[in-house]
């Protein structure tokens, strides 16, 4: 009999929006429907119209409104989050680097080398293994986004009411964020506001490159030293802005790119210190401070600096 086949077969789903959900993208509520599915494919069936919003062909950056009937055509999801083979660093980290949970939110100390997202195929990033090992969270999403190379503070939005108000947060500048980056080379300044307009383009490669041009998007970053070590300096950055690489492509704007910086670092100085064993980006987001979602009690959290970032400020030494 194909009683049981048939009914693993994925159908036609018409999905009343609640006021939990008003104000999603189109496309960022059906990544939510559809896990598993790669975006690539999600963008595909909005472009020819097989996902219907009250009937009718849509944009997929329409913000969806409390009543509306979204139609999701039949699609079989290539990965489940219980299919999901999780890395043992990263699954130990997202097991032992929760630095505060409650009913609404979870701060986690994100590990370097582990992208936010998932990619096409089966491959996972940080919010799809969260949501692996804890398959009875009815809603995991990011309010924000790290880059892939750095670590440190990063926040998951537990609720969908929740998320809007963090993004709303993060929009409106009330998000102070604060990062730890070692520079090449000895600054000299004490403090800097860098307010250079970044760029975005595509490499030879596909890859994303950002530069300062003033076609670009207004970007600000304040830096300060905190100390001199032989050969670089050790800084705090503070983006008021969040523009993809931004604190990177402003500190090698200032002539002292990020140590391990691979795409707009010194090459001379990254292959000297992968010849002493350090092999990552030296940027760790270290601090989140913002009002609570529902409390509006102002929070403050902190991610200690990981030991390989110590171990280098050790072996290097004070100036």
């Amino acid at each position: 009999m194909n009683t049981a086949q048939n009914s693993d077969k994925p159908k036609v789903k018409l999905i009343e929006i609640s006021e939990e959900n008003s104000g999603q993208r189109l496309d960022n509520f059906l990544i939510t429907q559809l896990k598993g599915v790669p975006k690539t494919r999600i963008y595909r069936i909005i472009r020819k119209g097989e996902v219907r919003v009250n009937k009718g062909r849509i944009d997929n950056r329409y913000r969806l409104k409390e009543g509306d009937v979204v139609r999701i055509p039949p699609v079989r999801v290539a990965i489940r989050n219980d299919d999901i083979v999780l890395q043992p660093t990263l699954k130990y980290s997202l097991e032992n680097g929760i630095i505060y949970e409650d009913d609404v939110l979870v701060v986690l100390n994100k590990p370097s080398g582990f992208a936010v997202h998932g990619g096409s195929g089966i491959s996972s990033g940080v919010i799809e293994g969260l949501r692996a090992i804890r398959p009875e969270a009815r809603f995991l999403e990011l309010a924000h986004r790290i880059d892939k190379a750095t670590s440190g503070c990063l926040l998951v939005a537990k609720k969908r009411s929740a998320l809007k108000i963090l993004h709303d947060l993060f929009r409106d500048n009330r998000v102070k964020k604060t990062y730890i980056a070692l520079l090449a080379g000895q600054w000299e300044k004490k403090k800097m506001l860098v307010t250079a307009p970044l760029l975005r383009s595509t490499g030879k490669g596909g890859e994303r490159m950002v530069k300062v041009n003033q076609m670009g998007k207004f970007a600000e970053t304040s830096f300060r030293r905190i100390q001199q070590y032989k050969g670089m300096t050790l800084v705090e950055a503070s983006p008021k802005t969040g523009r993809t690489h931004q604190i990177r492509v402003h500190a090698a704007w200032l002539g002292h790119p990020i140590v391990g910086d691979e795409r707009y670092g010194v090459a001379e100085t990254n292959i000297e210190l992968k010849g002493k064993g350090f092999k990552r980006l030296f940027l760790h987001a270290e601090q989140l401070k913002f009002a609570h979602p529902v409390t509006n009690e102002m929070m403050n959290f902190k991610a200690p600096l990981p030991e390989e970032l110590q171990s280098l400020l050790k072996k290097t030494g004070y100036i």
